[in-house]
């Protein structure tokens, strides 16, 4: 211990220490029992705290902006698999909602099948309708390969909706009960009177409806009257269901009534129609 303490640098060194430690007791002292640190303490703190800020608000605004950045990205991710989620259950509804229809218009094609049985049927799916006349023409599936021949009558659902027009190989062109053109090959028809008496006449379009006016202006005619083809003219079958009589009323000169018929057959949009080619015994 005598050999430490008559070395100057080990005196000197320990010197060192004890002043350290004598500080460092001192400073816990003085900040325990202050409420506040030294003065001078207290700028120097309150200067870091500005630095330190500074320093710090540029990364903390770049890390705030990326993870702005980031939830925007997930949400428009989010956003867009939900709208894929929307269409394609869009596309499912709308399909299902296809097969349904196309479902009901196979049934009541095989109900009026079975109705008809005296004849041959070609059951023919729509194509299209034609551009230039919306309103007056469909196309079908089937033409002279599947023996369909011109003028045969067309049927939907349960009722007749037209007669083909053009005849290709594998295709035909319908014109509508409902067609607007003057020159158009109108079916002959028939009805029962009040009296079961038959009345024959033939359809077309009278104030954008179809009717028809008997050719026995006198008869009379009760609403709800079935309307069936008369086969007059040897063009089109009899006994084909057109539609029924839902409104009577008179010509503009009051002389013969104007029956207007409510059509049986689906003139807004058929899927499936039916060629009705000739009786079986033929």
């Amino acid at each position: 211990m005598k050999k430490f303490f008559k070395n100057k640098k080990n005196v000197f060194i320990f010197l060192i220490v004890v002043l350290i430690l004598s500080v460092l007791t001192f400073s816990t002292k003085m900040r325990n029992s202050r409420e506040q640190p030294p003065f001078l303490q207290r700028i120097s703190n309150d200067a870091m705290s500005i630095v330190t800020k500074v320093v710090t608000y540029p990364f903390n605004v770049i890390c705030d902006c990326s993870n702005s950045v980031v939830d925007l990205f997930n949400t428009q991710q989010e956003n867009d698999h939900l709208k894929r989620k929307i269409d394609e259950l869009g596309q499912v509804k709308a399909r299902n909602t296809s097969l349904e229809n196309e479902n009901l218009a196979l049934k009541r094609t095989l109900k009026l099948k079975d109705t008809l049985s005296d004849y041959d049927l070609v059951i023919c799916n729509v194509i299209s309708r034609s551009p230039d006349s919306w309103t007056n023409l469909l196309i079908i599936d089937h033409g002279a390969r599947s023996g369909i021949k011109k003028n045969m009558a067309v049927m939907s659902d349960s009722g007749l909706i037209g007669r083909v027009v053009e005849v290709n190989s594998t295709s035909s062109k319908v014109e509508l009960i409902t067609s607007t053109d003057k020159a158009a090959n109108r079916f002959a028809v028939a009805a029962k009177s009040k009296k079961h008496k038959e009345i024959h006449g033939i359809i077309t379009l009278i104030n954008d409806k179809l009717a028809f006016t008997p050719i026995e202006s006198k008869v009379k005619v009760k609403q709800g009257t079935q309307v069936y083809t008369s086969g007059m003219g040897g063009k089109s079958p009899k006994g084909l269901l057109v539609g029924t009589i839902y409104k009577i009323s008179r010509d503009s000169y009051g002389l013969s009534n104007i029956l207007e018929i409510k059509p049986a057959g689906n003139l807004n949009n058929p899927s499936i129609v039916t060629v009705v080619k000739r009786k079986v015994a033929d």
